[in-house]
């Protein structure tokens, strides 16, 4: 298959609101030994690259300045060393940078296969799912019948962490921010939905729990949160930091912290190392894959935009009136 020198892509002009996503051409990349070269067909847009595209957010040094963090598509070159994948493939990938473009580069061993019954669309969602991975399954110590507490319900982030918890065998409350995100959430198998403008989801999740707190927290939202998570942990309860929609900076009252024996942690997802990733991928592909393949987990679809929609697609995310991923499609 003969590629083209040159491919579209989505630059970012300057740091700034979504008018600052532009396309331009860029040279098709090559793959080095380990990796593979996609033709994307879908690239999922995720709250990192809204904040690269902010200027918070710096690509790792030595990693592409266009966007995008996880695609789905078709295999069409291999770098030196490759015994996985063939081209033709259809695969998905967590990459570095590079999603928003026509070609991306991925390492062999951070793809997957992508299922029969999955759309390209639906596949791209590695970086979403793995995140919830790696916080709630590898640093947390997610056990079956425990109450999960999924902060941002209907997010990317959100329904992916509320169907891996219910596949795992947990109890779900979440929070929405209105009576469609909450029925929709329930609807994902939530099993309490709590609106956070109407209601309070420690007094919602202590009414749940008969007072004894979430077992697990998953926390997007950062600020003023962490100090009612810790109100509405249990003892020996566990609060994953995935992201912050809120401020990074909080007041907490740390005695319950220490009278809780809490346990809170978080990571980002993009820094790690190459191996770090091929871990991550492979507990979820052992653990995680055959569910989807067998329809058990479903990714959630909010939205599709063309490349060239980028902005838009940002623009849609900053709402929050999201349900779900938000996709960029080729």
């Amino acid at each position: 298959m003969s590629l083209p020198e040159r491919m579209t892509a989505i630059a970012i002009r300057a740091p700034g609101g979504p008018e600052m996503l532009v396309p331009e051409q860029r040279p098709v990349p090559t793959p080095g030994p380990g990796e593979i070269l996609i033709k994307v067909a879908a690239a999922g847009v995720n709250r990192p690259d809204v904040r690269q595209r902010q200027g918070n957010y710096p690509p790792p040094k030595g990693a592409t300045d266009i966007p995008g963090l996880e695609i789905a598509g078709d295999v069409v070159t291999l770098g030196a060393g490759i015994a996985r994948w063939r081209v033709g493939d259809k695969i998905c990938a967590l990459v570095v940078g590079g999603g928003y473009a026509q070609y991306c580069l991925a390492y062999e061993n951070h793809a997957l296969p992508v299922p029969p019954q999955l759309s390209l669309i639906e596949a791209a969602i590695p970086e979403t799912f793995f995140t919830c991975w790696q916080n709630m399954f590898m640093r947390a110590e997610f056990k079956a019948g425990d109450w999960v507490l999924v902060h941002g319900g209907t997010s990317g982030i959100g329904t992916s962490a509320i169907m891996l918890a219910k596949a795992f065998g947990a109890k779900v409350i979440t929070t929405a921010g209105s009576a469609e995100k909450c029925a929709a959430a329930k609807k994902l198998g939530a099993d309490v939905a709590v609106n956070y403008k109407t209601e309070d989801f420690v007094a919602a999740t202590r009414e749940a729990t008969g007072g004894a707190g979430a077992n697990l927290i998953v926390d997007i939202v950062g600020g003023d949160y962490v100090d009612r998570n810790y109100d509405a942990a249990a003892i020996d309860g566990q609060i994953a930091q995935v992201s912050f929609t809120g401020s990074p900076k909080a007041t907490a009252n740390f005695a319950n912290l220490m009278r809780k024996r809490l346990h809170h942690t978080g990571s980002t997802l993009r820094p790690r190392t190459v191996a770090e990733k091929a871990a991550i991928v492979q507990g979820f592909e052992a653990k995680v894959w055959p569910m989807v393949a067998a329809g058990r987990i479903r990714p959630v679809i909010d939205s599709t935009y063309p490349l060239a929609k980028a902005g838009d697609a940002h623009a849609r995310m900053e709402t929050s009136q999201h349900i779900g991923k938000i996709v960029l499609t080729f």
